[in-house]
């Protein structure tokens, strides 16, 4: 069952959100971070795939900092667009609606997160600067590299396609010098190989990432 609801920030600010409930009694909340394409038709499936095995999965639509309402596809237009919007938008304010998402799936237990794109970069800067969180899973985020000295409050997994033109694999070596305890796991994909309306789209990559995540967050949150 999914439905959408208003999140209040620290600040104030309120923002929407997606929420997909699993059947039964959650395992535990999942907050689902968007890319630079708003919650669209892929983030909310993915939310709806998380609930599908047992978890309380909210998506907050951190682009209503600049206008309600934003879902973009894939084309090179929506990424020029997704571009400009993700630069109206502070990672700290964005942090602030991630933690608003958090505690909005705080009653199903431990709460997760994960992250895919700007949101992978999101779901690492949560881990090192928000309190409270059982686990995070961040898939190519750009920029992690210099990132990386940054210490997390939470076990962190990592995705890397070793052929994403956006993310260099000295940026994800520096990752593993200076986290050798996190995994950090690369894949003969792009960039965006885990979403399936992306022409990057690598589905076997796709899939042992997904089985990874999903082992990680059983052995983390119980």
């Amino acid at each position: 069952m999914a439905d959408t609801l208003t999140l209040t920030a620290a600040d104030g600010h309120e923002c929407g959100a997606y929420i997909a409930q699993p059947e039964g009694r959650p395992k535990a909340g999942l907050v689902v971070i968007q890319e630079i394409f708003g919650v669209n038709n892929h983030v909310r499936s993915v939310a709806d795939d998380y609930a599908k095995q047992g978890y309380l999965a909210i998506a907050p639509a951190l682009f209503d900092r600049v206008r309600p309402g934003i879902e973009l596809g894939y084309t090179e237009d929506d990424v020029t667009e997704g571009r400009e919007i993700r630069g109206q938008v502070d990672n700290s304010d964005a942090l602030k609606d991630i933690a608003a998402a958090a505690a909005a799936v705080r009653s199903a237990g431990q709460v997760a997160v994960v992250g895919y794109c700007w949101g992978g970069t999101l779901a690492w800067l949560s881990a090192t600067q928000l309190q409270g969180l059982a686990a995070v899973a961040s898939y190519y985020g750009g920029g992690i590299g210099n990132l990386a000295t940054e210490t997390p409050h939470c076990p962190v997994i990592f995705h890397f396609g070793e052929q994403d033109h956006a993310i260099p694999m000295t940026e994800v070596d520096a990752l593993k010098a200076a986290h050798p305890e996190l995994p950090v796991h690369t894949y003969p994909a792009g960039h965006g190989f885990n979403c399936e309306q992306r022409g990057s789209y690598e589905p076997k990559s796709a899939e042992i990432a997904r089985e990874r995540t999903l082992a990680f967050f059983a052995d983390k949150l119980g």
